[in-house]
């Protein structure tokens, strides 16, 4: 058995990775239901549940396609307990790769992005489509960049953080852990942890935000992130 499976399919972002990974010529051998409800596959046939994940589909390659990064580490939780020990990379064919770009497995990122020189990203990074990320980005994992979201040169997001979409954030910004720049937002200042930052300039009009913390999370498995 060959290919990568699709981890969580209850986003309806799965249908970009699906269009991607075809567009790449990656197979995809199994899509994973992890938890009830809609599914949002274009192409159904390879979907199993997780009572179905059989030790040969638990080595393949996997990939998370969910926005919210609390969703998406839950997925990962979901999927570490099922047997799969190597998270995907996948930058879809139509966006440039920087030589200097160090990323971390579990990078997703869309069509249309554009990639900076000289950044970090860590693991279950996600960059949707046509968002601009700045020379020497350091982005924590599970960050989730929004569609046409721009980030300048020298931010740093941190564990957890998600800029919504269209928002912009000038140079040598820091969006603290676990914080959220709303859709649209211009973030001309440092974004504390666990705070919602709006408008423009952006502003807190929340802190102390929930956070998703799993007891026993441990670093995932594998190698580092390369174009698929």
């Amino acid at each position: 058995m060959g290919g990568v499976v699709i981890f969580a399919v209850g986003s309806s972002l799965v249908v970009e990775l699906e269009e991607g990974l075809a567009r790449a010529g990656t197979p995809v051998a199994a899509a994973v239901a992890n938890v009830p409800g809609q599914v949002h596959l274009i192409d159904s046939s390879p979907l199993i549940g997780p009572d179905e994940v059989t030790p040969e589909v638990a080595s393949l390659p996997y990939l998370v396609p969910l926005f919210t990064p609390s969703n998406r580490r839950r997925a990962v939780l979901d999927a570490t307990r099922l047997g799969f020990e190597n998270p995907y990379s996948f930058i879809d064919p139509d966006v440039t790769v920087p030589t200097s770009l160090s990323a971390e497995p579990g990078l997703w990122v869309n069509i249309g992005a554009v990639l900076g020189s000289a950044s970090r990203f860590g693991r279950f990074v996600f960059v949707n489509r046509a968002a601009s990320v700045g020379h020497h980005a350091n982005l924590a994992d599970f960050i989730s960049i929004g569609p046409n979201a721009t980030l300048a040169g020298h931010v740093t997001l941190g564990f957890g953080a998600a800029v919504g979409a269209g928002a912009t954030l000038l140079p040598r910004i820091t969006v603290g852990e676990h914080a959220i720049v709303a859709a649209g937002a211009v973030v001309t200042r440092d974004v504390p942890d666990r705070s919602l930052v709006v408008g423009n300039p952006a502003r807190v009009v929340r802190d102390g935000l929930d956070v998703f913390e799993p007891e026993g999370e441990t670093r995932i498995a594998g190698s580092r992130g390369t174009r698929t």
